[in-house]
């Protein structure tokens, strides 16, 4: 039986732009994400940028807050 590998979308430029527009590094987010009680690692969080690992809901709820952004953003341009 022929296997299909499904991909997902990813959204991993989306968060690469809002970092970027916030000014602040892969480290210096993590490191205020982990203030607000998100334990995320650089490693991880460039993972989600490249989309090799799915963001956590929690993690984009603190990202939203950090950002003053709405979820819109996120998703821009996945449809």
């Amino acid at each position: 039986m022929e296997q299909k590998i499904r991909r997902d979308l990813n959204m991993g430029d989306n968060l690469r732009r809002l970092r970027n527009a916030s000014g602040l590094s892969q480290e210096k987010l993590c490191a205020e994400l982990q203030r607000r009680g998100c334990d995320i690692g650089r490693t991880t969080y460039a993972k989600y940028e490249a989309g090799e690992l799915n963001i956590r809901v929690s993690v984009i709820v603190e990202l939203k807050k950090l950002y003053s952004c709405s979820y819109d953003e996120f998703f821009r341009d996945l449809d």
